[in-house]
């Protein structure tokens, strides 16, 4: 299964995974553009695929979503949590919270343990989610998560970046002893309409003079497909991944007390309890 692949590097994902022969589930915010999304895949390859409607930046809409892929798979050996994005100026949730850590940490974390269950009866399985080497540039701003006090785009993006990795490392340690792994990834600057909506004037400027430098989406999502299927992987876990290769994240991503602080104050802002996972 994997979020936000109606576009970009998600629907790149999707592809390649159905090219390898394996049933795939898409998640998207639009219906007839992840109805067609799902046509495209199905097409690509000899699997079944599966297409869910939700808008993750809402955490009802990530519990529906729960709920009807637990009705409607009962497998679920790899969760791709693929879907992002970034704002320059400060946008809120329905829930009330900062629309980037919302949509970038919160919902895949919440989505997440509300499949694990699922995961382990399908065991050995995988969690696999989207970073980027902006988590060497963030730091966890505890007393100022959601930006209240002074707003950043790039600030906002870099700090869920490392809350990817932070939560990947914190819920391989939860699983351990499990047949589930954890690992997260960057998949290096790719070209896909990421930001578009409400870019910085820096990507105005510049994004276009790089696009012909900038990865593909079917290049982008390589390391993504080989972390859900190699076979030599089945047992890696709580690493970060870039072109393929397993590497050292950040300083910041390694400290167990932040990640643990961060599972905990996680947990509470989608009502869930603590020590879930």
């Amino acid at each position: 299964m994997i979020t936000g692949a109606t576009g970009g590097i998600g629907r790149a994902t999707a592809l390649g995974l159905a090219a390898l022969g394996a049933d795939v589930a898409i998640t998207g915010r639009d219906v007839a553009r992840t109805e067609q999304a799902r046509r495209d895949i199905q097409s690509a390859g000899s699997g079944t695929v599966h297409a869910f409607v939700a808008d993750l930046s809402s955490q009802a809409e990530v519990r529906r979503l729960a709920e009807e892929v637990l009705a409607r798979l009962p497998r679920l050996d790899v969760l791709i949590n693929n879907v992002g994005g970034y704002w320059n100026t400060r946008q809120v949730t329905v829930d009330g919270l900062e629309h980037t850590f919302a949509l970038n940490h919160l919902a895949p974390f919440l989505l997440t343990n509300l499949l694990l269950d699922r995961l382990e009866q399908s065991a050995p399985s995988r969690v696999v989610t989207v970073s980027s080497n902006a988590q060497a540039l963030g730091r966890i701003d505890f007393d100022d998560l959601q930006g209240e006090r002074g707003y950043s785009g790039a600030r906002a993006y870099n700090q869920s970046k490392l809350a990817n990795v932070l939560f990947t490392y914190e819920l391989a340690r939860k699983l351990t002893g499990i047949s589930v792994t954890a690992n997260a990834l960057h998949p290096g600057v790719v070209n896909t309409g990421f930001g578009a909506t409400d870019p910085a004037p820096i990507q105005r400027l510049f994004v276009p003079l790089a696009r012909p430098f900038m990865k593909s989406p079917a290049q982008g999502a390589t390391t993504s497909i080989r972390l859900a299927s190699a076979p030599e992987l089945a047992s890696v876990s709580g690493r970060f991944f870039a072109n393929g290769k397993p590497v050292r994240s950040s300083p910041r991503s390694y400290d167990e007390t932040d990640a643990a602080r961060l599972w905990q104050v996680s947990a509470e802002l989608v009502g869930l309890s603590p020590s879930s996972g």
